[in-house]
């Protein structure tokens, strides 16, 4: 796990600031950073050493024909077999590194090694006689990559920052900022930057000669989730339970691959299903696994400590609690904006980042949960939307409710209100086509609102024909492109795993963790595995009485009852609490002040004023997640653009 950067130019000056640009990643690689230089290209690497942890495997690393060059950020978890045939082939190693194996995978495959990874990375190699870059992201995205091209330059690295410090243009994407007031994120392909990209997962760029540049930079595929409309294993109970043993032995040799580090290793354990999981396989490898949970001490609606407790008991961890009043949440607010480099409001970071932080003094490497909710139907909305199609009479009594849920106070600050915004979007929902809803229960708030939190001269109206319009509806229409009109459910977490899990729920880990110089893994992103769930029918996940099915009940018999009864939380943080107190000075002097907005140019006075009013009332709603977007954007654009 590392931080990487290269940049491609003529101009001599902008290679030399390398040394600046590496150095801004190096909380994701405090171990060492080094950079290399070459004619018309420079490249860094700052590391987080978790595999041969040695000298020799420092980065950049060059074969020893001194031909190619490889910067690497990741792990390859099958590369001890790979070193193995590599070595049958006759070629010898100087370290135990698997950036050694990967290097010599690609110059004896080339881009064919990409498919014989079982890992997360985000890489570059530079063939010195050919002239060519190759550049590759993971399969689901785990790792990010970001690059910019210009004509004349092209850059490419591990956080935008890094990018940031070379002579580009700085000029917002407005489409960018109106997706990211809807979703509190960025969705992939497109960056807060015009002219900076992030690759997609599963892809690569080849760039054949650095000394002639092409006139555009293409992004190819090398390997995307079997389609939603692929479904190959059939519904029975017979199939159920072979599918059980495969969801069960494809997990477990996930888990027993992840546990490889030659530093301590350890799991987060939050006492949901897909956490428990995690550890409880893990156990089975390493006798003695610690564990990683923070609670909440001044906010019980949102604290599961008692469930990550009990699982801990049950599987015999070493479990470590970390109870967090709200005064320890904020007393790292600052450093958290601080090293969002791309306007990211998804607050449940913050738990993120203490969670991090404090399981970075035990282990260096931590395996997650994530990724099974989106692939496995766990999410709340996975239900309302299974609901919304198979509706019964409860389902057509609450949408016909939408007048009356309307008007009541709605929140998810405690059980009542949370109830009401359920049952408001719920009711609103059903009555979209298939699309729209997954477009509206995706987002934080609407099209119009966002609109509205816009200056006059920067509002676009997604109906109305112009160039921006047309970009936005392109780039709506991409996202939803997987939900089909007579689809089922898999349809929904297909682009829950290209939109929602790549762009918010990795962005937020790997940022949040690598701010702290922690490695974290997720097992259930094994490409197998996602390859497996993506072959189940719809009936495997979900009914109208349990989400994630068939991984409930595989491991239903090993774990506390008491976690299958329990309600699904986030990562939620007190917010509210904040911005009426700790906060408010900040929102109301500096941030949301209303003489900066006008300066500043962007947000609609008028509606930024409004959002503070009704922070203050006695319905606030969700007004709290619109303005921590805006305290985020405002500090990011303080820091990065008018600086």
């Amino acid at each position: 796990m590392c931080g990487i950067v290269g940049i491609i130019s003529s101009n001599q000056k902008e290679l030399s600031k390398i040394a600046t640009a590496i150095r801004t990643l190096s909380k994701r690689g405090p171990d060492n950073r080094s950079t290399v230089k070459f004619e018309n290209l420079s490249l860094g690497h700052a590391r987080l050493s978790i595999i041969d942890t040695s000298k020799s495997a420092n980065q950049p690393f060059t074969d020893v024909s001194g031909r190619y060059t490889i910067v690497f950020n990741g792990e390859i978890y099958n590369y001890q077999e790979l070193k193995q045939e590599l070595v049958e082939t006759g070629i010898s190693f100087i370290s135990n590194s698997d950036t050694e194996v990967l290097l010599y995978l690609y110059i004896k495959y080339g881009k064919e090694s990409l498919d014989k990874l079982n890992g997360f990375f985000a890489f570059s190699i530079f063939d010195k006689q050919d002239n060519s870059l190759f550049v590759a992201r993971d399969r689901m995205g785990i790792k990010p990559l970001l690059y910019y091209f210009d004509g004349e330059k092209f850059i490419f690295a591990s956080e935008l920052k890094a990018i940031l410090t070379f002579n580009i243009k700085k000029d917002i994407d407005k489409i960018s900022l109106f997706n990211y007031l809807q979703f509190n994120y960025i969705p992939t392909h497109n960056s807060i930057i015009e002219g900076v990209k992030k690759l997609k997962p599963g892809h690569f760029i080849f760039i054949e000669n650095i000394n002639k540049l092409p006139k555009e930079i293409n992004e190819k595929l090398y390997y995307e989730i079997p389609s939603n409309q692929e479904v190959t294993i059939q519904t029975s109970a017979m199939n159920y339970e072979k599918s059980q043993d495969m969801l069960r032995n494809l997990l477990d040799d996930a888990v027993q691959k992840r546990l490889v580090s030659d530093v301590p290793v350890g799991t987060f354990l939050s006492g949901g299903v897909d956490s428990s999981i995690i550890s409880l396989l893990a156990k089975k490898h390493k006798s003695d696994l610690q564990t990683f949970s923070i609670g909440f001490k001044d906010e019980p609606f949102f604290d599961e400590t008692i469930y990550a407790n009990a699982v801990a008991k049950k599987i015999g961890t070493q479990h470590h609690v970390f109870s967090l009043t709200n005064n320890d949440l904020y007393e790292d607010l600052d450093n958290i904006l601080d090293y969002i480099d791309e306007p990211f409001a998804d607050s449940s970071a913050i738990a993120v980042y203490l969670l991090s932080k404090r399981t970075k003094e035990h282990v260096t490497v931590a395996l997650s949960g994530d990724g099974a909710d989106e692939m496995f139907s766990g999410y709340n909305k996975h239900m309302a939307e299974y609901k919304s199609r198979h509706p019964g009479i409860k389902e057509s009594l609450v949408k016909a409710g939408y007048p009356i849920w309307r008007n009541l106070p709605k929140s998810r600050n405690s059980k009542l209100t949370n109830i009401n915004r359920q049952l408001y979007k719920f009711s609103l929902g059903s009555k979209l086509t298939n699309k729209l809803r997954y477009w509206s229960w995706a987002s934080i708030i609407s099209e119009e609102k966002a609109n509205y939190l816009l200056k006059e001269e920067l509002i676009f109206n997604p109906q109305r024909i112009s160039d921006t319009a047309f970009e936005y509806k392109k780039r709506k229409e991409d996202l939803l492109k997987d939900i089909r009109r007579d689809g089922d459910i898999n349809d929904v977490l297909y682009t829950d795993m290209r939109m929602v899990l790549t762009n918010d729920m990795l962005r937020k880990v790997d940022a949040m963790s690598m701010a702290n110089s922690l490695e974290v893994r997720t097992p259930f992103l094994d490409h197998r595995l996602v390859n497996f769930a993506f072959s189940l029918p719809v009936a495997f996940k979900i009914n109208p009485n349990m989400k994630k099915k068939i991984l409930q009940d595989t491991f239903r018999s090993e774990l506390p009852e008491e976690i299958y009864k329990r309600p699904k939380h986030g990562f939620e943080v007190p917010l509210l609490s904040w911005f009426r107190n700790e906060l408010r000075s900040k929102i109301e002097d500096d941030l949301l002040n209303d003489d900066f907005i006008e300066q500043q140019g962007i947000f609609n006075v008028t509606a930024t004023r409004n959002l503070k009013k009704q922070l203050f009332s006695n319905n606030p709603e969700d007004v709290q997640a619109t303005i921590w977007a805006l305290i985020v954007f405002n500090t990011w654009w303080k820091k990065y653009i008018q600086a």
